[in-house]
């Protein structure tokens, strides 16, 4: 699994081009050449941007799923619902699709922000709204998401 690393603030260009920052590069030497894959974010505004080893690893994943139950399927069209794969041009630029930056409200000033395997692309203002995001207490959100972390369990809904 890869884990990265990074906040940056970028910019994408009028033909929907995104420098991909060299920090993150660095951590993707390995992957670059396999390209990756875009999708819209289950809870928010943003883009996923997955390395193709780190999708296919997620898809194993869905593809355990029952399909002859109506909410797997369900979810399984809506996770899938704008999924591209994309590659890093000779100049080291994903194109992003129009599709799913007219989702994420995305325009010329963005941020991408590492997500533990994979890379979040917001638009700048939405992602600053988020990170302060006055109805969200992080102390106590980051007690009920790791305060049990020595019960080695998943399950964030302990008492």
């Amino acid at each position: 699994m890869t884990s990265l690393l990074g906040v940056y603030e970028c910019s994408v260009d009028a033909k929907a081009r995104l420098l991909l920052p060299v920090a993150f590069k660095k951590q993707l030497t390995p992957l670059l050449d396999k390209g990756f894959v875009i999708k819209r974010s289950v809870f928010q505004k943003c883009l996923e941007l997955y390395s193709l080893d780190e999708w296919n690893a997620l898809m194993k994943d869905v593809n355990k799923l029952n399909r002859f139950k109506k909410k797997n399927v369900d979810f399984i069209r809506m996770f899938n619902a704008g999924v591209k794969p994309v590659e890093l041009d000779s100049s080291g630029r994903i194109l992003l699709p129009k599709d799913l930056m007219t989702y994420a409200g995305i325009g010329k000033n963005i941020v991408m922000s590492a997500a533990v395997n994979m890379i979040e692309i917001w638009d700048k203002d939405r992602y600053e709204q988020a990170i302060n995001d006055p109805s969200v207490d992080f102390g106590s959100l980051a007690e009920d998401v790791m305060g049990n972390m020595g019960n080695k369990t998943d399950d964030v809904d302990l008492p």
